[in-house]
């Protein structure tokens, strides 16, 4: 299936949505270093960004009719105007790109599309430009009509190894639906995790460490007591933690990313991700470091920065996808990312539901 992005930044959403089937025609992102990753990785033939046709590009620059008929239609419209930790100008800040993306679909009518944001969108001094937000796309054009859901998501939830509370705006056109749009559900769980960690113990023996209660939340306890007595196993996959997904790497070497950042500190509200449950969502900040947020909590309980290569693994990025810039930079693209199992999860959803449209099996989970 064909699609279009726009906003593609250092590629994390573009690689989900790669996984789940989709084959693009066209990327756009005017951020001129993270348009440099995606080229770097391109050169180096990593798997999907080796075909990734993307231009470093205004998006009111691009003439969309030229991609007309493309199944979907994603991208990640700048968060800034929305996110609680901006100012939150919403549709008065100039960074706003929502109209782009209406244009970008009424223009090119794809059969779905995908719009990732920050859950700050969904506040209530935003209730009105989110209505309009959905009414634009809803009803794009005269000739146009989608059946427009808007999902609050955490992609701790679908795979990914973060607490990262995010808005999805996805549409159907409406002459693809053949019946009412199938619910998104979570793959992944808290309590699957907490099954594992303190009912069970294999998490601990998984891993060949003693049981730990450095990342156990008082609230947990509740769930565990209930979980115990109850004695029935949670169906879905547990939580990505931050061991299991650094699980390998080792300390820092220099190599491939993997560098050593001094100046991690814990200050009132930052203080750094536990191991044994899944990080706190990354985050782009002032050049990256968004005052000492993106760091690990070690054993011992002391705390350093997460290198790129960790932050990387931390989004869903393979070990070859490589961040040619500097750690500041790269970490201010990891930041804003799409996780890739959050991508790829919206993806699959998607796609089943095009693919069934069209008489064929829907793609696996």
């Amino acid at each position: 299936m064909r699609s279009v992005e726009l906003f593609t930044g250092c590629g994390g959403l573009g690689l989900g949505l790669a996984r789940a089937g989709f084959h693009h025609d066209l990327m756009v992102e005017w951020n001129g270093d993270a348009v440099e990753t995606v080229l770097h990785n391109r050169a180096k033939g990593i798997e999907h960004v080796d075909r990734w046709p993307i231009v470093r590009s205004d998006v009111r620059e691009i003439d969309w009719r030229e991609f007309a008929g493309a199944d979907l239609v994603a991208g990640g419209p700048p968060c800034q105007p929305f996110s609680i930790g901006g100012k939150g100008r919403g549709d008065d800040d100039h960074r706003d790109m929502w109209p782009q993306a209406i244009r970008s679909v009424r223009e090119i009518s794809p059969r779905a599309f995908l719009f990732e944001n920050v859950r700050g969108l969904v506040r209530p001094k935003f209730a009105g430009y989110l209505r309009s937000i959905v009414d634009g796309l809803t009803k794009p054009s005269a000739e146009l009509r989608y059946e427009v859901q808007v999902f609050q998501v955490n992609a701790a939830d679908f795979g990914a190894a973060q607490k990262r509370h995010r808005v999805v705006i996805a549409g159907i056109r409406a002459d693809v639906l053949t019946g009412a749009v199938p619910t998104l559900r979570p793959t992944h769980s808290r309590e699957r995790l907490l099954w594992e960690q303190y009912v069970t113990g294999t998490y601990w023996k998984e891993h060949r460490i003693k049981r730990s209660l450095d990342s156990f939340d008082p609230i947990d306890a509740a769930t565990v007591l209930r979980l115990r007595k109850m004695g029935t196993e949670p169906t879905c996959e547990r939580w990505v933690t931050v061991r299991d997904r650094l699980r390998g790497l080792g300390e820092p070497n220099g190599k491939n990313n993997h560098v050593f950042q001094a100046g991690a500190k814990v200050y009132k509200g930052h203080t750094g991700s536990p191991l044994d449950q899944p990080a706190k969502a990354l985050k782009a900040g002032d050049h990256g470091v968004p005052g000492g947020e993106n760091m690990m909590v070690r054993p011992d309980g002391s705390v350093r920065y997460f290198t790129t290569r960790e932050a990387a693994r931390l989004q869903g990025m393979p070990d070859d996808y490589e961040f040619p810039r500097s750690w500041t930079e790269s970490m201010r693209q990891l930041g804003n990312a799409v996780p890739c199992e959050l991508a790829e999860a919206i993806g699959r959803w998607t796609a089943g539901i095009l693919t069934t449209r069209r008489g064929e099996l829907p793609m696996a989970a």
